[in-house]
């Protein structure tokens, strides 16, 4: 490598996702045919991620990687550039993470239907839930609340009950409670 910075560059390019224009840039940089070039930013690409996945936070855990054979101070330059970018690819990567939405608000009544078009559904009792859900939006930055209202008859909600119930107890079985 022509020098230390033209290393940090393709570290830190292959890291994002390697493309074949980085690898005709570092086939041009470091004097490598392009297909040579192409194999050592995927495997950049492949180290940096395997560090982010597995948490390895020592020298010690990463230099393991390398084969003995592989060059003493390139080894320990790509080492000390891995650790040195990890924090902010972690970062990175739990930013763009998908979540799921989250319960924000729970909210219910009892509700007694007084006029139908069905006299079977007259002074049957169901329980309205209303649920309040915050939807984080990554790409946006914005959050959005939205509202959903569910109406459950009695036999709906002890089978609802009931599953929660099971949830309930394989999560305290998990938790060791």
């Amino acid at each position: 490598a022509p020098s230390k910075d033209a290393v940090r560059d393709v570290c830190l390019q292959s890291h994002r996702a390697p493309s074949r224009r980085l690898a005709e840039t570092t086939a041009s940089t470091l004097s490598i045919p392009t297909a040579q070039a192409a194999q050592l930013v995927q495997s950049l690409h492949i180290l940096s991620r395997h560090v982010l996945f597995h948490n390895l936070s020592s020298p010690e855990q990463i230099l393991a990687l390398f084969p003995d054979s592989f060059h003493s101070s390139l080894k320990n330059l790509i080492t000390k550039i891995l650790l040195e970018h990890s924090p902010t690819w972690r970062t990175e990567a739990l930013s763009n993470q998908i979540s799921l939405p989250q319960l924000k608000e729970l909210d219910w009544k009892v509700d007694m239907v007084t006029a139908s078009d069905s006299v079977s559904r007259m002074a049957v009792p169901t329980c309205l839930v209303q649920l309040k859900m915050e939807d984080s939006c990554t790409s946006t930055g914005s959050e959005s609340v939205s509202t959903v209202t569910v109406e459950l008859s009695r036999e709906s909600l002890d089978t609802i009950l009931d599953g929660l119930g099971r949830i309930r107890d394989q999560l305290s079985v998990v938790a060791g409670k």
